[in-house]
């Protein structure tokens, strides 16, 4: 089968996010591919209520000629069977769901259940996550819905492929390296970038990137940045991010370290246009996580060259080799402290080249072939 019609459910514009940015990107490959791909994306992704940030909307102009429908409801079911009932009259050849939060399993199922009632689309499902890093009564059989009325799935890490298996092993599971975030722009040089953040020329700066979350460890990064050894070398730890839970906790921590003069914190959302000088700015990017599958961190870190200090968690030290593309520490702030003194003891260009190379393998195009792969391999 040669794909031509493809349809990705999943966030898109005017909704933010790493999500978005990534389905976005993914549809811009297919047509690239020569499909006719489009995007059906949210009117309603979360209710208010539960949405930990400020906001669920971009304030950044719309993507060019990209075909985005805002019509799924989250938390309606006469929506769902409305959404299904439409994908299955259109008869796409794939769909490609994205999956990361059980809360999204009853409503991505049921439409997936309808759609296939066609008996012509191929639906293949990127899992982010399979166990969500924020486990809930009812998670495993709200995923468990979802999972069922897929017919392959993607995945981006072994931790998510060993996860994928517990709850299914007669249907095709692809692995796959996150493909590279090459839509922030091009690399700018350092001063510059510091000049627009303002950020002193001359200071030693790492850089904390993403949505501040219990399991992303910030709170460990922080006791790291306390030790006598990181600052006797004064390292400035850049804080760029939003935080989605309540941030006091972080706000007293700091305080009952002494360590206010070490951070510079930019704890609102960073818009896309925004992105490529916080990475630019820094010397590294530190991701100090409690447990990890794949991150859109890393990717983000390869495409920008810079060197990595990342937990020996999940996904990350295979995607960071050690001493080479980065530095892998424990999860504890004694070890991303010594990691943060090795990094500056061995300094950034000696990770570059490391960097240039491996930083090849992460491939959008790689990514979509990889689906119609799968595509071929389904049987109707």
């Amino acid at each position: 089968m040669e794909p031509k019609k493809v349809i990705i459910i999943g966030p898109a514009y005017p909704l933010r996010g790493g999500l978005a940015t990534f389905d976005q990107r993914l549809c811009e490959e297919f047509n690239r591919f020569g499909s006719d791909a489009s995007i059906y994306s949210f009117s309603l992704q979360y209710p208010a209520i539960f949405f930990p940030g400020k906001t669920q909307f971009s304030s950044e102009s719309s993507p060019n000629n990209m075909k985005i429908f805002s019509i799924i409801n989250s938390i309606s079911p006469t929506n769902w069977i409305k959404v299904g009932t439409r994908l299955k009259k259109l008869a796409p050849d794939v769909i490609v769901v994205r999956y990361w939060l059980p809360f999204m399993g009853p409503c991505l199922g049921t439409i997936l259940r309808i759609t296939l009632k066609n008996r012509h689309s191929r639906v293949i499902a990127i899992t982010d996550n399979v166990r969500p890093h924020e486990k809930r009564l009812g998670d495993r059989t709200l995923t468990k819905y979802f999972l069922n009325s897929c017919e392959a799935y993607v995945t981006m890490s072994e931790k998510v492929t060993r996860d994928l298996l517990e709850f299914n092993q007669s249907k095709p599971i692809r692995q796959v390296l996150h493909p590279l975030y090459d839509n922030f722009g091009s690399i700018i040089r350092k001063r510059d970038a510091r000049a627009h953040l303002g950020i002193d020329q001359q200071e030693k700066v790492i850089l904390f990137f993403g949505f501040i979350r219990k399991y992303k460890g910030l709170d460990i990064l922080l006791d790291a940045m306390a030790d006598p050894r990181v600052q006797a070398i004064g390292v400035k730890l850049l804080v760029a991010g939003e935080f989605y839970e309540d941030e006091k906790s972080y706000l007293d921590l700091i305080e009952q370290l002494g360590i206010k003069s070490s951070l510079i914190l930019k704890t609102d959302f960073i818009p896309d246009s925004e992105v490529k000088y916080y990475l630019c700015a820094a010397d590294a990017v530190v991701q100090p996580y409690r447990h990890a599958t794949q991150s859109g961190v890393t990717p983000l870190a390869y495409y920008f060259e810079k060197p990595m200090i990342v937990t020996n968690v999940g996904g990350l030290p295979k995607l960071v080799p050690d001493r080479l593309t980065g530095i892998v520490a424990e999860p504890r702030a004694d070890s991303i402290a010594s990691a943060i003194l090795m990094f500056y003891e061995l300094g950034e260009n000696y990770f570059i080249p490391h960097l240039r190379s491996e930083k090849q393998k992460y491939s959008w195009a790689n990514l979509v072939n990889t689906i119609f792969e799968l595509a071929d391999d389904i049987q109707k």
